[in-house]
């Protein structure tokens, strides 16, 4: 009987190879079912997923068509917030809303574009509250003095005409003249040069920090050579076009010497020099 023992110097007797396969496992396919089984979920995920893809742009746009034309989003009430000078009924005339406007089909910008073209109102700002409620805020121009031409008109700060004054009133700041009714008229889109440099001057009244500007009744827009001031007595000071804090603080000294003289006229238009006209001469 063969050992199962070897000795060193014997050769390895010849292994079976267990690797190779037998009539019976050549026959079987098992590793091609097995990829075959894994593909067919990812192919289902994949046309799932395509699906939705296509589906997704017709979903949208339904939903879309649904909000532009539903009653449910239908615009049955509009409030206005901020008005006190300019009616309410005249920025509702404005804005133009109808009942029953889908409330997102609203273009805000030119609704906003129509309002802000009163010329009392300064700002607007509208916001949709759904479903159905629309909110317009104003911010009214604040009238800041007033424009004689003819008659009384408020101007705002910035230059841009409000309207005629309804009632008798007493400035707390001097009144602007000597702008013509074309230059009046042309101030309801957009501030006119004169009012502006009337307004500039004015400011600059008013930061002097003193009683100066109370002592100043109108500022005449008229001359080519500049502002023309009157005071409360009926003086007349020419200001000139530049350096108008220099010449205001030198103002108010000239102004207090000239108080007891029959002086109809102070000229301040001339470096450092001072040109009076006494009444009647």
């Amino acid at each position: 009987m063969p050992s199962g023992l070897g000795s060193p110097r014997s050769r390895p007797a010849s292994l079976p190879d267990l690797g190779e396969r037998s009539t019976f496992v050549v026959g079987q396919r098992v590793g091609r079912t097995r990829r075959r089984r894994r593909s067919l979920p990812r192919l289902l995920r994949a046309l799932e997923l395509l699906v939705l893809l296509a589906g997704a742009p017709l979903a949208l746009g339904l939903g879309l068509h649904w909000l532009l034309t539903t009653p449910r989003l239908a615009v049955t009430r509009v409030d206005v917030r901020g008005a006190s000078r300019v009616g309410v009924e005249r920025i509702l005339a404005a804005a133009a809303i109808e009942r029953g406007t889908n409330i997102v089909r609203l273009d805000t910008a030119a609704t906003v574009a129509r309002i802000v073209a009163i010329p009392e109102v300064r700002r607007a700002e509208i916001v949709r509250e759904l479903p159905h409620r629309i909110v317009i805020t104003v911010e009214e121009r604040r009238p800041f003095t007033l424009v004689h031409a003819g008659r009384l008109h408020w101007i705002d700060e910035e230059g841009r005409l409000l309207g005629p004054s309804s009632e008798a009133v007493e400035p707390a700041v001097p009144v602007v003249s000597g702008l013509s009714e074309e230059e009046l008229d042309s101030m309801r889109a957009a501030p006119g040069p004169k009012a502006r440099v009337a307004i500039a001057l004015i400011r600059a009244l008013l930061r002097s920090g003193s009683a100066l500007a109370a002592e100043i009744s109108e500022i005449d827009m008229s001359r080519r050579e500049g502002p023309v001031l009157y005071t409360v007595d009926g003086v007349e000071v020419r200001l000139g076009v530049e350096n108008w804090e220099e010449r205001l603080a030198r103002l108010e000294g000239v102004l207090a010497q000239v108080a007891t003289h029959d002086v109809r006229m102070v000229d301040l238009r001339f470096r450092d020099q001072v040109v009076f006209q006494r009444g009647g001469s």
